[in-house]
């Protein structure tokens, strides 16, 4: 069974010798820009990141929203994707990007030898990995365990002079069912959390709360008894036993 570990601290998740992150949405600030923010480019900050976490990894997925301009591209995507890729794959062995909603024409932004994997997803082993957004091929849904992404969960906290907050976090249960759609479907999922730390996160603990994604209904997860834990591993319980009336919503928009 192959060994899956979140690494302590940052967003990405170890699966045997395989880094994992996803939601990068490079090119974020260009957008920020034209709200009238001014925030320099992070770019450069994950990719310290993931150098950080890549110890004892030599290959890297990344699972989606490379770039964040949907549709159409900024100057900054154009810019930074390629040298981005670029020193990535000096470090690691092989990348492979799982096509995002946000990754209309990636192919153009990535080195050579960058691969691509289908929005219907990639298998290794007995490990599925998807960005969430569409349905999962077969052979990815007889895995078992499904990664997946998309949503950028985090955790809702009021403080006791009503300050809100939200913290990134891991969200990972079990499935129950394939559906009318799948014969087989894994025993366990796992929700990264977005990689892209200005993108802020989506509450997974608010009461009528929706997920994106046509697999994170009731009828294929438990969504009710799955586990949040937070970056540094905190584990806050069954997403139902902390469900909370909350007035935040995801700070960028993950359509």
């Amino acid at each position: 069974m192959t060994e899956i570990q979140p690494v302590h601290g940052i967003p990405a998740l170890r699966v045997g010798t395989t880094l994992v992150i996803a939601d990068l949405h490079i090119g974020l600030e260009a957008q920020l820009v034209s709200k009238g923010f001014h925030i320099t480019s992070r770019t450069e900050d994950m990719f310290d990141a993931i150098m950080a976490a890549s110890d004892g990894c030599n290959k890297l997925i990344v699972l989606g929203d490379v770039k964040n301009s949907v549709p159409g591209s900024s100057k900054q995507e154009y810019r930074e994707i390629p040298d981005f890729f670029c020193r990535l794959s000096e470090h690691f062995n092989s990348v492979t990007v799982v096509r995002g909603n946000h990754d209309t024409n990636i192919e153009e932004y990535l080195p050579p030898e960058i691969r691509t994997a289908p929005a219907s997803g990639l298998r290794i082993d007995d490990v599925g990995f998807i960005h969430g957004h569409t349905w999962p091929s077969a052979v990815v849904m007889g895995c078992k365990t499904l990664v997946l992404a998309h949503n950028h969960p985090a955790m809702y906290f009021v403080d006791g002079v009503k300050k809100q907050t939200a913290e990134p976090c891991w969200l990972r249960g079990r499935f129950v069912s394939g559906g009318d759609k799948y014969d087989r479907y894994p025993e366990s999922f796992i929700v990264v959390p977005a990689f892209n730390r200005i993108l802020g996160g989506s509450p997974v603990n608010a009461e009528n709360g929706e997920f994106l994604g046509p697999l994170m209904k009731p009828e294929f997860m438990d969504l009710d008894n799955a586990g949040i834990y937070l970056l540094d591993g905190i584990y806050l319980g069954r997403r139902k036993d902390n469900l909370v009336k909350c007035r935040l919503s995801s700070r960028y928009n993950r359509d």
